[in-house]
């Protein structure tokens, strides 16, 4: 490991990190909300960190390796998380009496998890929620992403810091220069944020509400201004087709988006994955409806339609915004709820799961296991959209499924433990699932009108925790724990 260099990386993402929160000061100035003065304390901290850090490490350059292209987006996630708690820190808020509050609140909205321990949002000071919605955007495409598409002289090292981040399987650019890459993904990203704006206020927000609630759609988050969500306070069907569509948008792998939006339509169509997420998405909404129907949960069709619709959607994308409170519905449709959790969005989307590509090849895979046994004779190489699905992605969607239940697994195990007499048996496994497919909103005790509030705080460290593995996929946080990664090399 080269410390210095990992130093200079660290420095330099801290130093944009610290610059990113010059617009809520500019918010909490118009608003004059009092919260000036946490947020120019936070930002002053942060940028005097990261130029301690970056003239520590500032050598000549040198090539950015695996090693510390690895160590830079777990550490990198890791102290953006705690820097961007300081602002909610520094204000004192009566709902987040500890650190461990702020530091969850800063993790869920730069995971664009939207799991949050506030009850009354419409409290916080303007400011700070703007920085609130601010940290999903920034984590959207990714802190590392904006980082490589800020600076020009990363070069290789920038691949090598991307691929660290970027979600999905299969991590596929755009143009042979991943700066080139991470250009054109942010130019499609903010003028997705510059149409939802606009259609949102036309609809009948203010710019304040419109812009932080498309942060919250286009990253996948869910955070909101308001204590009810999209649901209550709007009531506006406009406002809910609107987020809707840009949801199902944000779950879909940008990559692809651009080049259909450059000319190739019919590529979109030609995706085995994105078929698979809208298949998902019709046939789940679909019976959901049905079944809120037959239960006379919902007497309107279109009602049920909308709502159960837009249920999927927003936990199928990790996006967490709610219309109705699902847990209210039958049982039947809270498991298909509860197993769409898990899947998650495309690969190169905002999304969080496990993303629809590994279920589709594990899908295959146990296709070709099960044809086996009755052909042990037959070789037929597992294949989706025609292409051959390799060994070596067949073993590294296996490997992060397995580390991916095993993970959800302790995390319920660690919760159960640490709140023991606190909360029932489904809470455990409903929020562990939650915030390790950063979505949010669960059953039981974080069901969908619920907040995080009434965790201990060292359950809201463990939260944390899986909150920032399940967004950088497993490995870039497990192998910070691993002795042998650390020595100098």
């Amino acid at each position: 490991m080269n410390f210095h260099i990992l130093a200079k990386l660290l420095g330099l993402l801290q130093l944009t990190f610290g610059a990113s929160m010059l617009p809520s000061l500019c918010w909490s100035v118009y608003y004059r909300d009092g919260a000036f003065a946490p947020l120019a304390s936070a930002m002053a901290i942060t940028l005097a960190f990261g130029a301690a850090l970056y003239f520590w490490g500032r050598r000549k350059d040198e090539d950015i390796f695996r090693k510390e292209a690895t160590a830079t987006v777990g550490l990198g996630w890791l102290l953006s998380a705690f820097f961007g708690a300081l602002p909610y820190y520094f204000a004192q808020l009566s709902e987040m009496p500890t650190f461990a509050d702020c530091y969850f609140e800063s993790m869920s909205g730069l995971t664009t998890t939207g799991a949050s321990v506030l009850a009354d949002i419409e409290a916080i000071p303007k400011g700070l929620l703007f920085w609130r919605s601010w940290t999903h955007w920034l984590g959207g495409l990714g802190i590392i992403m904006l980082f490589v598409a800020i600076l020009p002289y990363l070069g290789a090292g920038g691949r090598a810091l991307v691929r660290n981040e970027v979600t999905g399987p299969v991590k596929e650019g755009l143009t042979p220069r991943i700066k080139d890459t991470a250009l054109l993904l942010y130019r499609l990203y903010i003028g997705y944020t510059v149409v939802e704006t606009i259609l949102l206020m036309m609809a009948g927000m203010n710019f304040f509400d419109a812009l932080c609630h498309t942060f919250g759609t286009l990253a996948t988050g869910g955070f909101s201004t308001q204590n009810t969500s999209v649901a209550a306070y709007y009531d506006n069907g406009a406002i809910e087709i609107i987020i809707l569509i840009f949801m199902i948008l944000a779950g879909t792998n940008f990559a692809l988006m651009y080049a259909a939006i450059r000319g190739r339509p019919l590529k979109l169509w030609k995706d085995a994955e994105w078929r698979f997420y809208i298949s998902i998405i019709g046939g789940a909404a679909l019976v959901i409806a049905i079944l809120l129907l037959s239960s006379n949960t919902y007497q309107a069709i279109d009602h049920a339609l909308r709502d159960s619709l837009f249920a999927v959607v927003s936990l199928l994308t990790t996006t967490g915004f709610v219309t109705a409170d699902f847990e209210a519905w039958p049982v039947s449709t809270q498991v298909i709820l509860a197993v769409l959790m898990f899947f998650g969005g495309c690969a190169g989307s905002t999304g969080g799961g496990l993303k629809i590509m590994r279920w589709a090849i594990l899908f295959k895979v146990a296709q070709g296991a099960l044809d086996q046994v009755y052909r042990p004779r037959t070789i037929r190489k597992p294949k989706i959209g025609g292409v051959l699905i390799s060994d070596e992605l067949q073993v590294s969607t296996l490997s992060v499924f397995l580390l991916w239940v095993l993970t959800f697994l302790l995390g319920a195990f660690a919760i159960a433990l640490i709140e023991q007499g606190r909360i029932d048996l489904i809470t455990p496994f409903s929020v562990s699932a939650s915030t390790l497919n950063n979505i949010g909103p669960g059953f039981s005790m974080v069901g969908a009108t619920q907040n995080y509030g009434f965790f201990l705080p060292s359950s809201k460290w463990v939260l944390s925790l899986l909150m920032v593995l399940g967004r950088l996929e497993l490995y870039s946080i497990l192998v910070l724990f691993v002795p042998r990664f650390w020595r100098v090399s």
